[in-house]
């Protein structure tokens, strides 16, 4: 049995940066996470992709900001359960939670504050018939390592952002030999700036863009050699290529967490964002797992409700003491 002041479910960005705030009120924190490393979809789905909204760092690569984070956690020392995604909670006769994982490991803690992010999630697939047979044969749905794609030919579908950001960063930086973006409609969802980059760049030869289009078929022997493109006009066409990436994004589910009494709405736990605790007592939500009125997906924003779920779980822990707030920039950091 592992036991600790909080336990946290979730090892992302948001999970992260609780273990800071909780440190800072000499809270202990344990967290659990089915991904095999911490640092959730910054680590596992785009860790080389830069991120423009975090406060103070006008660019960041996805995997720094998780190893500044560790870093930032560091002085707390907490503890982690990864690869075992958390399966059930229980309350023992001690009035504490108990978090069971999937391979049997149990946790202990007064305090649980899920930072689940999407929870459980896989991609969206493009209806191709023979798909299957060519993943990780030249089929991927996500990017992880972009050097992956070293002087390789890709073709990329999607019209969100994810399709136009990994389309410009792999023609930019003159990592693919050649990239074509595929998007069945004329218009995109992306950001405006972004869209019109890769018209930019489309018009100077670095992108090959089509759309109205779709990619029907996939063929190779053994392993992907051409797509099968379907225009709206021009009918079919056939592009030889090493890669297709279809980016359609993800299908997030609550997975376990489901099933644990939480208030749930829109595939989201409901909080009270005085201190977004959930409608169990003792159980937070925070980060891109939770939902609430006017609520916005973004790791600033889980930031500022993991702290406020600390605070309320220090009452919670300690009723009777006055929890002062302290500045760091007065007291430092004083770790475990």
């Amino acid at each position: 049995m592992i036991q600790t002041d909080i336990i946290v479910i979730g090892a992302g960005p948001v999970g992260l940066f609780t273990v800071f705030e909780a440190g800072l009120l000499k809270l202990r924190c344990h967290l659990i996470d089915s991904l095999p490393q911490p640092g959730g979809q910054c680590s596992e789905i785009y860790p080389k992709k830069p991120i423009y909204d975090i406060p103070g760092f006008p660019e960041i690569l996805a995997g720094e900001l998780v190893d500044n984070l560790m870093k930032q956690a560091e002085p707390f020392k907490p503890g982690f359960t990864l690869g075992e995604a958390a399966l059930t909670i229980a309350k023992n006769s001690e009035g504490k939670f108990v978090v069971t994982t999937v391979k049997g490991t149990k946790h202990e803690a007064p305090i649980v504050i899920i930072a689940g992010g999407l929870g459980v999630f896989e991609p969206r697939k493009p209806p191709i018939e023979n798909i299957i047979d060519f993943e990780d044969r030249g089929v991927e749905y996500i990017i992880k390592d972009p050097t992956f794609y070293n002087d390789k030919n890709c073709v990329i579908a999607g019209g969100g952002d994810s399709a136009l950001d990994w389309s410009i960063f792999l023609a930019e930086n003159s990592i693919a030999k050649e990239v074509v973006l595929v998007h069945r409609s004329s218009s995109f969802r992306g950001h405006l700036d972004s869209v019109q980059k890769v018209i930019d760049m489309a018009e100077q030869g670095k992108i090959k863009l089509i759309t109205e289009a779709e990619v029907t078929g996939l063929s190779g022997n053994g392993k992907l050699s051409a797509v099968h493109i379907t225009h709206q006009s021009r009918g079919e066409m056939v592009y030889e290529t090493d890669h297709f990436i279809p980016l359609f994004g993800l299908k997030p589910s609550l997975g376990p967490i489901a099933d644990w009494g939480l208030e749930i709405e829109k595939n989201a736990i409901k909080v009270n964002t005085l201190d977004y605790s959930t409608n169990i007592p003792g159980i937070y939500a925070v980060g891109d797992v939770n939902t609430y009125e006017n609520k916005l997906k973004l790791i600033l924003c889980g930031f500022h409700e993991g702290t406020l779920a600390v605070q309320s779980a220090f009452a919670r822990i300690y009723p009777e003491k006055k929890n002062v707030l302290k500045y760091t920039t007065v007291n430092g950091i004083q770790g475990f």
